[in-house]
């Protein structure tokens, strides 16, 4: 089976070569190849799914020396990551036959995105760090020549170029961590590593390949301040969008959670990620909310989302965040590929706003919300002794669910609403309880989680969950105070996500106008 699973990537990459090279208008064959490989990749990954849930981790024969070559290793991880590449790269492939229809470089567009699609598989099957390396560095390439697919536009060449360049300090970092967990454990074989960190062997620079791996994550992952390339993106077709912010964008966080076991003996590395990840998520979920143009807004929501996953990492529920890979990939490739329609369902809903909660109102519905996922929560076994990273998730989820339920309290007819609003505050939170722990059982086999924290861990749990407290008062707070008249210079602020990348933009292309 192990052999099988090359499958995938080589039929998506042979399917690119074919179509890259054939017409560009209404290409039948690179139509059908492309479609044909992104089927057989999507068969393929659930084989390999099946059969890690027959026979339990597997890792092929190695083609190289001293744990370095092609290899790959088939386990819970990389089983639910392979299927989730697949099923979104064959949604966005038979998306984009209508989409780009007409274009006359259709063909090279079909052939791009096979050829990302074959690099991405690539990357999460990796079994040793070369291929792992190799496969990252083809991710970024075949991609960056989809952001420029409309080259003379100067924002779309900007944004691409800036990707190009944080891409490449990434593969800096990335190839330093590789050498020095190869002349640490004598190996490039990533499960062989793992073993030998559960076992105790922890060789010095450790720490340091773990930090060099975090950096390289946060910059895949476009958290603060080099997250503007992302959000000026927009040029690109909306095929390649969708693929980038549900597929490409993971890669980050599926780098940290692949090497989990050597980020939890490290903890300044684990750290790193909380703070860049905690600070990113909380900024840009407050730009997200002052943005106009939806697909904007959908890119700063995926560096929030981005970011969020980080911290999750940071706080060692690596399980936690593979779940929320999945479901922000499906839901993010589904937003973007529905975006058209965000338009008319704006229209059916003005002269509709909801009433602005009271005070009183806040502090019911943070206490509804609070007995709920408390409740839930010591149900399912979650507890500050047992889980206090789950603990500290699922008190931002109390944040989330007051915010409806006080909108709920503000409505004429309360009385209802507010039942409806507390039966949704109980299911949501038995919803996200049993999915956390059903996803941490599925991949216990190769995902640690991280049980006691240390003094600085809990130092950072309470920053953030003080950050995030003020960030939902502010979204709370805004409505009605930009209705009364203040706060307008904060709204400008927000929308121009306070100039971080406004500053790079004049550093890198004084001469642009967008």
């Amino acid at each position: 089976m192990t052999a099988l699973a090359y499958l995938a990537p080589l039929a998506l990459i042979a399917a690119a070569l074919m179509a890259l090279t054939g017409p560009g208008m209404r290409p039948t064959r690179a139509i059908a190849v492309t479609n044909i490989a992104s089927l057989v990749a999507l068969v393929t990954a659930g084989c390999v799914a099946v059969a890690v849930m027959l026979n339990g981790p597997m890792t092929s024969a190695l083609i190289g020396a001293n744990g370095l070559g092609l290899q790959l290793r088939l386990d819970a991880l990389s089983a639910v990551m392979v299927l989730l590449v697949s099923f979104i790269g064959w949604v966005v492939l038979r998306y984009s036959r209508n989409y780009m229809d007409g274009d006359p470089r259709q063909g090279q567009f079909m052939g791009g995105l096979s050829l990302t699609l074959g690099a991405v598989t690539l990357l999460v099957l990796s079994g040793n760090i070369v291929q792992l390396i190799l496969a990252w560095m083809l991710t970024s390439l075949s991609l960056h020549r989809l952001l420029m697919f409309y080259g003379d536009r100067p924002i779309a060449r900007l944004a691409a170029t800036k990707k190009f360049l944080f891409a490449r300090v990434g593969d800096v970092f990335l190839i330093a961590a590789g050498i020095i967990l190869f002349n640490g454990f004598g190996t490039g074989e990533i499960a062989v590593i793992a073993g030998q960190i559960q076992a105790g062997e922890i060789p010095a620079g450790a720490t340091w390949a773990a930090v060099f791996l975090a950096v390289t994550a946060l910059l895949k992952s476009a958290q603060f301040p080099t997250h503007g390339w992302l959000t000026e993106v927009m040029d690109a077709p909306t095929p390649v969008s969708a693929l980038l912010h549900a597929g490409v964008i993971n890669a980050g966080g599926f780098l940290v959670i692949r090497f989990a076991d050597l980020f939890l003996a490290a903890v300044p590395a684990m750290h790193l990620l909380a703070i860049v990840g905690g600070v990113t998520a909380a900024l840009a979920s407050l730009v997200m909310l002052a943005q106009t143009s939806i697909k904007v807004s959908l890119a700063w929501s995926t560096v929030a989302q981005m970011g969020f996953m980080l911290l999750q990492c940071g706080l060692g529920a690596f399980s936690a965040a593979l779940l929320h890979i999945v479901a922000h990939s499906l839901y993010k490739a589904h937003a973007f590929l529905g975006s058209g329609s965000v338009v008319d369902q704006a229209r059916a809903k003005l002269g509709h706003r909801l009433a602005l909660p009271k005070a009183s109102d806040m502090g019911l519905a943070i206490g509804v919300s609070a007995v709920a996922v408390i409740g839930m929560g010591w149900l399912f076994g979650v507890t500050l002794e047992t889980k206090p990273a789950l603990v500290v998730l699922g008190a931002i989820l109390v944040l989330g669910l007051a915010h409806l339920l006080a909108l709920s309290l503000g409505q004429q007819a309360r009385g209802p609403l507010v039942a409806r609003a507390a039966l949704a505050a109980l299911s949501l939170s038995a919803i996200y309880f049993a999915l956390q722990l059903g996803t941490e059982m599925l991949v216990a086999s190769v995902v640690p989680e991280t049980g006691a924290v240390g003094f600085g861990t809990a130092l950072i749990m309470v920053l953030m969950l003080a950050l995030f407290a003020v960030t939902a008062w502010v979204q709370i707070r805004a409505p009605g105070a930009l209705a009364e008249g203040r706060w307008h210079s904060l709204a400008v602020h927000l929308r121009n996500g306070f100039y971080a990348t406004t500053y790079l933009n004049r550093a890198l292309a004084p001469n642009l106008k967008a």
